[in-house]
C-alpha cells in the first residue's frame, strides 16, 4: 500500500524551508503531494495558477513529489487521493497553537488522517512566505531564501 503525504498551504511562494520539508518527507513517505489551496482569504503576491506552476518548477528534480491545486476541504482532498497524512510544518512556538487547533479539526472531520508535524533544518526556521513577499515588496534580496525561480518571478512582478 502506496503511503501518501499531503503538505498543505497555500505557498506564496514556496520558500527553501518547504523545500527542506518536503525533500526529508520523500525519505519517510512514497509520495509526497503538495497541495496548494486557493485561498479567498489572503491577498496573495502570486496568483494561485502562478502558486503552482513555481512549485512545479521548484521541487521538478525531487522524486516522489507532486503538486496540485485545490479548493475546499483538506480532507475532501485527501481522501480523493488515497492520502493518509496530512504533513505540517512548525518553524516556532508561535506557530503550535493554531497548527494544533487546525490538527484537531481535521482529526474530527476525518479520523482516519494522521498529522504528521516537521521542523525545518535551522537554516530555515525563521523563513516564512509572508515576510519573504514583504522583504521582496520593498526591494530586498530574497535569494538566500527562495529558489532562483522565485526570484526571477518577484523581479518579473515587481518591474
Amino acid at each position: 500500500m502506496t503511503q501518501i503525504a499531503v503538505y498543505p498551504g497555500t505557498f506564496d511562494p514556496i520558500t527553501n524551508g518547504h523545500t527542506d520539508l518536503i525533500e526529508r518527507a520523500t525519505r519517510r513517505f512514497d509520495e509526497v503531494l503538495v497541495a496548494i489551496h486557493r485561498s479567498g482569504s489572503k491577498q496573495p503576491a502570486f496568483t494561485w495558477e502562478e502558486r503552482i506552476e513555481l512549485a512545479r518548477e521548484v521541487l521538478a528534480e525531487i522524486p516522489a513529489v507532486r503538486v496540485e491545486g485545490f479548493e475546499g476541504l483538506l480532507v475532501d482532498f485527501m481522501r480523493s487521493h488515497g492520502a493518509g497524512v496530512i504533513l505540517r510544518g512548525l518553524r516556532a512556538v508561535s506557530d503550535f497553537e493554531y497548527e494544533f487547533q487546525l490538527a484537531s479539526m481535521n482529526r474530527q472531520l476525518a479520523p482516519e488522517i494522521e498529522t504528521l508535524f516537521m521542523t525545518p533544518d535551522e537554516h530555515y526556521a525563521y523563513v516564512s512566505s509572508s515576510l519573504v513577499r514583504e522583504i521582496a515588496g520593498l526591494g530586498g534580496d530574497v535569494t538566500s531564501f527562495v529558489h532562483k525561480k522565485v526570484v526571477a518571478a518577484f523581479n518579473k512582478r515587481l518591474r
